[in-house]
């Protein structure tokens, strides 16, 4: 069936059941690495980090949790509002939701990288490694999506 085919709920369906499951893969991994985050405030060593570490652990924590808030939210709007016939809201807020959730996925792995780094490397060190985990996951996630949309446009007849 082509886009022009198909009716305006067969499509808003289509979006609500791509997006949940697009979401599915990033849910379980950002969940282990809040698990994960929140695990090393409980361990002997903790105790001995500087504030700066502290602090950093701390921002990645609050990042993860935002980012499973955000990526689960669009699940929660399609319960609460798909026996409303409302699913074009589903579908637009849940895009909306999915990217910040995507932003803030990468600034916790980037903190989560930046936090390994400052345990092998020095505080410099680190910090380029973290920085160079920040612009892989701008490029991959945001930066490169976005330019082959624009290049897509410019190949069209």
């Amino acid at each position: 069936m082509s886009e022009a085919e198909e009716s305006d709920q067969s499509r808003l369906a289509r979006n609500v059941n791509e997006l949940l499951q697009e979401l599915r893969v990033a849910q379980a991994g950002v969940q282990i690495l809040f698990g994960f985050l929140l695990s090393i405030a409980f361990t002997d060593k903790y105790a001995s980090i500087s504030g700066y570490v502290r602090v950093t652990h701390l921002a990645t924590v609050l990042c993860a949790a935002a980012a499973v808030a955000f990526l689960t939210a669009p699940a929660a709007w399609h319960r609460v509002l798909f026996r409303q016939g409302r699913r074009e809201e589903v579908v637009q807020a849940g895009n909306t939701f999915a990217l910040v959730g995507l932003a803030f996925l990468a600034l916790a792995m980037t903190g989560t990288v930046l936090l390994l780094a400052e345990v092998i490397l020095p505080t410099w060190g680190a910090i380029v490694v973290g920085v160079l985990a920040l612009l892989v996951f701008t490029g991959l996630w945001f930066a490169a999506p976005i330019s082959t949309k624009g290049a897509q446009y410019r190949k069209r007849p």
